[in-house]
């Protein structure tokens, strides 16, 4: 009994961590922004993400227009956000970015 408990305790905390992993995260978003949206959208993450607020990022979100927002705050990166990498691995994360420091969420990003 005691090593199916054990067994269960250890299934439980991995799935845990690993169900962590798989949702998108402000700071990776942030990140991605820096690394590689800025030199194409030249300017600040903070700009780009109060280009919208919270209501309308969402929006854009809940109706699949988010590439048209991106591209509409950014359209020196219209070319990425059309690219199947960015839909699979960044639009989340990016995402969580603009909806933390969109211009009326009163928070301001460090980028």
């Amino acid at each position: 009994m005691k090593s199916f408990t054990k067994v269960a305790m250890a299934s439980l905390l991995g799935l845990a961590v690993l169900s962590t992993t798989a949702y998108a995260d402000v700071a990776k978003g942030q990140k991605l922004y820096t690394k590689k949206l800025k030199s194409l959208c030249k300017t600040s993450g903070a700009k780009f993400a109060a280009s919208y607020t919270q209501m309308e990022w969402e929006t854009a979100k809940d109706e699949g227009k988010l590439t048209e927002a991106f591209t509409e705050a950014c359209p020196g990166g219209e070319e990425m956000f059309k690219g199947d990498k960015f839909k699979n691995k960044y639009e989340s994360h990016i995402y969580d970015f603009v909806y933390e420091y969109a211009s009326d969420s009163g928070n301001v990003p460090s980028c």
